[in-house]
């Protein structure tokens, strides 16, 4: 395995760990002292005299590099002096996006807070109505939240927020980029203004804790929307262990199903019926390639503890029911569990539990449910089937390993392609998969993650903040919901035009969530006031949704995520087979496809998260002939030679369209929104373009004609945002969409899901790719 070193730790002068540590309290003081610890942690020092300051915050560090104590020892001390004979009311909140992680800060920090005298509420759904009544009735000391519960605490009783949260010193957001650019996290936003507005406070600071952040510049002002260069920022200095990693590549047999009679893209392939994959799940994998990576993962996980990322349920079930029987050949005893969120709680809390407290050999076979920051101990190593879909997601991953001193971090990607032949589809000759993972790797070593995307309408939780607001105050004018949603609150993107039009839209007699009172206020309607008493009223979230792909003739096939943006006329690929979209319906999520009469689709490992412009950018670059990594196996090196073949040979060095007998290939490289925009400016001039992989097919079309309506795009102006969304599907994807107008959803989806203003610039780049 290849090793590469990180950053060194660099030593801390004396005098200033010494400076930082006078001026935490005494009882804080001698907490630390109780703990045994030598010296403060990198981010610890400079969180201290930050917080002390007063202020927002973010702390930036690697994971288990100790930000919780750099965010409570500093608060902790804030506190203490002012406790004796001040106003009732929490002093901290700490939000955490998972019940599971409170429970761990829980344990975390129940001895600093017994060393302060002070008290520590957990507060989520598990938790018994007594706890809670009681921590309601004498509110004092550190409440650990959900973004629910904090939100049904307002709801239900908004009178008491004053006294509830008018003391507080501090809110701490626990894994803040979980939340940025999301819809539970414009909720957190818009739950905090309300706190602020409910407690009487201008202002009450803000400590964002964070391991993996691309942009701080978005990142302070996710964390407060509007005044973001108030935002101070602490990035520890500290480096992380030595890393040792190793992209693992896998030749196998090919995936690809016998065509449907017709005219072919490619030449079919002479090979056997493959496994019936869902194209929209990018990890169920080929019986071919499970035994070779099992085998492998089995060598160098036994006997150890690790984490094993499988990508999706299905395969996590595959790669733990193969590494139980290998375990059962052996005659040694079963150290493979899974862990995702099919489980039942109990199930995935004795895996956990098992890799922190119990001394045996345990690996955690997971979707993304270990990724955040669950204490399960120190684990040796990671391992991850598949490239992934982010360079954010593949550091937080790794940052699970090597936490002890002195002990590196270890990182294993298996990544299997196709057997190589001609026949290939153009994209699976490139070895894309395994492009990806070494385009990420180098991504993670040069220390660059994805920015997250913030520039969303969140329409639907502006809906159910209006709902929240209403029912917390019991009614209100709607500029003074605007005022404190819009102006203060975090939907700063939403004018007073936009936000009347969303409220006309949930005031429509067969919306009827709010109505107006004959004095002018806001009340919840019919349908509003059915809502806001439903036990899950208070999440923004709902559970994952698909649409339900049927044939003519009314047979369902299957389903595939609503994630994909699909319109009429574009194809999709379904259980190794191509698909033409006849007809959608967003309303029932039901996709009306016939057979196309093309052939051998591209092995399309669809579904999931957007890919970043810069991860394609890195994978065209690798392909284009840069070193050989010295990460990569010898399997990974003689995939990569491949792909580097193939891209010479089709000339995608000089070019970026490629004509395939009636038919073309585009590779725009770039990302996944700027792709699928360009696909949809091509379908709305007529032609048959669809977004796959990382590529867009355009059926029945000359590459003369192509370029020569590219270069009209080039030469134009950007395409309407809000035109190109009308001609794909608008379905219902967040909770409260199904009460908009098809005028909003339209608006909100050319905000969110498209990128018109890059079509001219990457029709540019198609025709010329050396620019």
């Amino acid at each position: 395995m290849t090793g590469h070193a990180a950053v060194p730790v660099p030593a801390v002068p004396g005098d200033r760990a010494s400076q930082a540590f006078a001026q935490l309290a005494e009882p804080v003081r001698r907490w630390i002292w109780q703990q045994g610890w030598s010296e403060l942690r990198d981010v610890q020092e400079q969180a201290v005299p930050a917080i002390l300051a007063g202020g927002d915050v973010i702390l930036a560090a690697r994971t288990a590099a100790g930000k919780t104590e750099a965010a409570f020892l500093p608060l902790l001390s804030r506190v203490l002096p002012g406790l004796d004979g001040g106003r009732p009311g929490f002093c901290v909140l700490y939000v955490s996006p998972l019940k599971a992680l409170i429970n761990d800060q829980f344990r975390r920090l129940e001895s600093l807070l017994e060393a302060c005298d002070l008290p520590l509420h957990r507060w989520h759904g598990d938790v018994s109505a007594d706890a809670k009544r009681k921590a309601r009735e004498r509110p004092q000391g550190v409440v650990l939240i959900t973004p629910e519960s904090l939100e049904a605490t307002l709801v239900r009783r908004g009178s008491e927020a004053s006294r509830l949260f008018g003391s507080l010193s501090a809110i701490v957001i626990d894994e803040l980029h979980a939340f940025v650019g999301t819809e539970r996290g414009r909720q957190l936003q818009s739950v905090l203004s309300r706190i602020e507005v409910g407690a009487g406070r201008d202002r009450i600071d803000r400590i964002g804790l964070s391991a993996t952040l691309g942009d701080m510049a978005l990142a302070r002002e996710a964390l407060r929307p509007g005044e973001a260069d108030r935002v101070t920022l602490v990035e520890s200095r500290e480096g992380g262990a030595d890393l040792l990693l190793q992209v693992r590549g896998y030749e196998g047999h090919s995936r690809a199903s016998p065509p449907p009679s017709g005219p072919a893209l490619l030449p079919a392939p002479e090979v056997a019926d493959a496994s019936s994959r869902r194209p929209a799940d990018m990890s169920l994998p080929a019986v071919s390639e499970v035994g070779p990576i099992a085998r492998h993962l089995f060598e160098v996980l036994r006997g150890r503890r690790n984490l094993l990322f499988a990508g999706s349920r299905q395969n996590v079930e595959v790669y733990t029911d193969r590494l139980r029987s290998l375990s059962e050949e052996a005659r040694l005893p079963n150290e493979f569990f899974p862990h995702h969120g099919n489980l039942a709680r109990v199930e995935r809390e004795a895996v956990e539990t098992r890799l922190r407290d119990d001394g045996r050999p345990t690996t955690a076979i997971a979707t993304t449910t270990l990724e955040l920051g669950i204490d399960i101990g120190d684990v040796e190593s990671v391992a991850q089937i598949g490239p992934g879909w982010s360079v954010s997601s593949l550091r937080q991953r790794l940052g699970r390993s090597g936490r002890r001193k002195g002990k590196p971090s270890i990182l294993r990607i298996y990544v299997a392609e196709d057997a190589f032949a001609p026949t290939l589809h153009p994209a699976d000759r490139l070895r894309l998969d395994l492009v990806q993972a070494v385009a990420m790797v180098e991504l993670l070593l040069d220390r660059w993650c994805e920015p997250p995307r913030v520039q969303g309408l969140h329409l639907s939780t502006l809906i159910h903040q209006v709902l929240a607001l209403i029912a917390q105050t019991g009614g209100l004018r709607p500029d003074t919901a605007w005022q404190v949603l819009c102006r203060r609150g975090p939907f700063r993107n939403i004018g007073r035009d936009l936000f009347v039009e969303v409220l006309r839209a949930v005031a429509r007699p067969d919306a009827a969530l709010v109505e107006m009172s004959p004095d002018g206020l806001l009340m919840l309607g019919r349908a509003g006031e059915r809502l806001a008493a439903g036990y899950d009223f208070y999440a923004v979230f709902q559970v994952e949704e698909e649409y339900r792909v049927v044939i003519a003739g009314g047979k369902t096939l299957g389903t595939v995520p609503l994630d994909a943006t699909f319109a009429p006329g574009q194809t999709i690929i379904f259980n190794g087979r191509r698909w033409r979209v006849e007809s959608i319906d967003p309303r029932a999520k039901v996709l009306l496809v016939n057979p196309t009469t093309t052939a051998l689709p591209p092995r399309f490992d669809g579904g999931g998260a957007a890919i970043h412009d810069e991860v394609v950018a890195a994978m065209r670059r690798c392909l284009a002939g840069a070193p050989v990594p010295a990460f990569l196996d010898p399997g990974g090196r003689a995939l990569l030679e491949q792909g580097r073949r193939a891209f010479q040979a089709d000339g995608l060095d000089r070019c970026s369209i490629l004509q395939v007998k009636r038919d073309c290939v585009i590779f725009p490289w770039v990302g996944s929104l700027k792709l699928e925009t360009l696909a949809l400016a091509l379908l709305a001039r007529r032609f048959q373009a669809s977004p796959l992989w990382h590529t867009i097919e355009v059926r029945d079309c000359s590459a003369d004609d192509l370029r020569a309506v590219l270069s009209e795009m080039a030469a134009s102006p950007p395409p309407d945002g809000e035109a190109l969304a009308r001609v794909a599907a608008k379905p219902a994807r967040e909770k409260y969409d199904p009460y908009l107008t098809d005028a909003l959803l339209t608006k909100a989806a050319a905000a969110e899901r498209l990128d018109a203003a890059s079509v001219p610039a990457v029709a540019r780049r198609i025709l010329d790719p050396c620019v």
